[in-house]
């Protein structure tokens, strides 16, 4: 199958976000495949074309999509999210770090069943989606039962959102490791590193554990083959893992707020990641966010949602959160919109180690695409379209995604998932959640 995306300005972000003028997106069987003259433009294949004509071969199996009035660009990344808190929306908006932990995952977290799971999973997938996340990493800490963790992994797959799931265990302390469940998960669940879901692991330790059931992960998930990612701030987890011999390209340290100078040059040097969620860190009282200064120091650095129980969960509002963290003087030379929207696309898929596959619009990754209407109120008249995505766009504009080539919004309205269901689905689960974990807290 080949689709041709044409009339629209292209950015590609690779090896900066920059315009390709007069380009089409060509993309054969869900991978990119040329970006430029549209191909009955190229002189070369002008007699193809013509002889396609006379047999009708050449409309047969291609799919035009007039991007005319549009921007297109990667799809964004969101490299930190916990995605089963979608049905929680809002329910911790002026909490700080320590009041959400103690509502959420000590109040609330208990009261889900592995059905309100799915549902959660499945409406916050569609969230990002129609946002025009295409990726997203889900930090899934809700490992209560396996029912539980086959809810989280079939609702991802249904939505059809390419995702990392990343399994934690059901909870932070040392007896809490279930070593037989993820290796359950890989070997039966996620068995293959090429679908649109695929396996990684979620750490809490030696933030929350002890150094020995660190070294016990971190042996687990290497054995396995899978990238860990773990919650790091202030002085102390980045130096432990330094001491144990556990730092890697393999690690991606979530939010990373008042890591000191020398721990980060210890995670540059070892080729570690980053993952700032700068709205999340902004009202709960993290602190600064540190994007500029991890990236000062050569950390690649992806954005986050992390929670909508009190920020929105699409990736304009993260950005415009980092930006105008970036420009509040926090290090020099301060960020950029071009910054900005690298962080979001190819810098983010480099955080979590898939820069290899999305990211930009080169030829041979996958076609996660998302179409602007750039005719939107709000966003006309564009003058320079990377500062247009980043500074005025927002969920309104999302006319068109693709992941993979599949196109799963078109017009604006999304394609292959029942949308009013999966909607029941989550008010439902909210419903029962809060209700159950009011009941438990009333005895």
């Amino acid at each position: 199958m080949r689709t041709i995306i044409v009339n629209g300005t292209v950015i590609d972000t690779e090896p900066r976000p920059h315009v390709v003028p007069d380009a089409a997106v060509v993309i054969e069987d869900g991978v990119i495949v040329s970006v430029g003259p549209r191909p009955e433009d190229r002189p070369e294949d002008r007699a193809g074309d013509r002889a396609g004509e006379l047999t009708g071969g050449r409309a047969e199996g291609t799919e035009i999509i007039d991007a005319a009035g549009g921007i297109v660009l990667p799809g964004f990344v969101d490299t930190h999210r916990h995605v089963w808190q979608s049905v929680l929306r809002g329910i911790a908006a002026d909490a700080t770090l320590g009041a959400y932990l103690d509502l959420v995952l000590g109040t609330l977290t208990p009261a889900f069943r592995a059905e309100d799971v799915y549902a959660a999973n499945l409406w916050g997938a569609i969230e990002a989606l129609d946002a025009g996340v295409t990726t997203v990493y889900d930090w899934s800490h809700i490992q209560l039962t396996p029912g539980h963790t086959e809810a989280a992994v079939e609702a991802l797959r249904e939505s059809g959102v390419r995702a990392v799931f990343g399994y934690a265990h059901r909870g932070t302390g040392d007896a809490d490791r279930a070593e037989d469940e993820v290796r359950r998960v890989r070997s039966a669940l996620l068995p293959s590193d090429d679908g649109l879901v695929t396996p990684a692991f979620a750490a809490w330790g030696p933030v929350y554990g002890s150094v020995e059931a660190a070294r016990a992960d971190w042996a687990l998930a290497r054995d396995l083959g899978l990238r860990i990612s773990l919650h790091a701030t202030g002085e102390g987890p980045v130096e432990r893992l330094h001491d144990a011999g556990l730092l890697g390209p393999d690690v991606l340290f979530v939010h990373g707020n008042g890591i000191p100078d020398e721990s980060l040059k210890l995670v540059a040097g070892s080729g570690g990641t980053a993952s700032v969620a700068p709205a999340v860190e902004s009202q709960m009282g993290h602190g600064l966010p540190e994007t500029g200064r991890l990236r000062s120091f050569g950390i690649a650095t992806g954005l986050g949602v992390d929670t909508v129980t009190d920020v929105p969960g699409d990736m304009f509002s993260v950005m415009r959160a980092a930006f105008a963290a970036g420009r509040a003087g926090q290090t020099a030379p301060e960020l950029t919109v071009s910054d900005v929207l690298g962080m979001a696309t190819l810098e983010g898929a480099a955080a979590i180690g898939m820069d290899r596959r999305i990211g930009s619009l080169r030829p041979g990754k996958q076609a996660d695409i998302v179409i602007l209407d750039a005719a939107a109120p709000g966003l006309a008249p564009v003058h320079d379209p990377v500062a247009a995505v980043v500074t005025a766009a927002g969920t309104a504009a999302v006319d068109t995604v693709l992941v993979g080539g599949r196109v799963v919004k078109r017009g604006g309205r999304l394609l292959g998932v029942d949308v009013d269901r999966a909607r029941d689905l989550a008010v439902r689960a909210a419903r029962h959640v809060t209700t159950q974990a009011r009941t438990t807290s009333a005895r």
